[in-house]
């Protein structure tokens, strides 16, 4: 049901969440919870605190809930790729390149990540659908290396945990430390030929790893 906002106008309330998630979502991984005004998100989404309580709870609610739609995203946008359909090293191949892309196209989750990381995940452990999220990666992982087993393409005998991580580490890595490594090296980790070059390295470490 439609409900009117305080301007007079009458929106609809899915929409008005999403984009208060959207603006939310800008403002938390540039300031983090603490710093994090709900002001500036009502401000700019032309709703008012009110309203983002009565949707979201709390700040900390509204934090929880971008930290959660981050998640899904990430999470929907890999089962959209309908791995089982493709041959085992192929099937990897694209899903490290959609977390590579992913990651690289979306600084803000890998900032959120961070924050959060600081905070020991104290406000992500709360969320039992984040949890509920992640289990669908690793049964993917689980599946494909599972098959590459059985085909003779893989030899190794891997925990789809550890390929999980060896797969996060590398891409949110890229993008965490970009400002840091490319001062240090003198490089730019944006410039395509890089992108491209380490997009394949990953790809083919991580097979490498799996056909030793």
């Amino acid at each position: 049901m439609a409900i009117k906002v305080e301007n007079g106008r009458k929106n609809d309330p899915q929409r008005t969440q999403e984009n208060i998630l959207e603006v939310a979502t800008e403002e938390f991984s540039t300031h983090g919870l603490a710093g994090g005004r709900v002001d500036a998100i009502a401000e700019r989404t032309r709703t008012s605190k009110r309203m983002i309580y009565y949707y979201f709870g709390s700040k900390e609610g509204l934090y929880l809930a971008v930290l959660e739609r981050s998640y899904r995203k990430i999470r929907t946008l890999e089962a959209d790729l309908q791995l089982s359909n493709l041959e085992p090293e192929e099937a990897l191949r694209v899903l490290i390149s959609t977390t590579f892309d992913h990651d690289e196209a979306h600084p803000d989750f890998v900032r959120l990540v961070s924050i959060e990381n600081i905070h020991h995940a104290a406000h992500m452990l709360r969320s039992e659908a984040i949890r509920d999220l992640n289990v669908s990666v690793i049964e993917t992982i689980a599946g494909i290396l599972e098959r590459g087993v059985d085909q003779r393409v893989f030899t190794r005998q891997a925990d789809p945990i550890d390929i999980h991580m060896m797969i996060s580490a590398f891409c949110f890595f890229r993008v965490s430390n970009r400002y840091t490594f490319g001062s240090i090296f003198r490089r730019d980790l944006s410039e395509p030929a890089t992108l491209e070059r380490h997009r394949t390295m990953i790809a083919d470490a991580v097979i490498g790893y799996l056909k030793a």
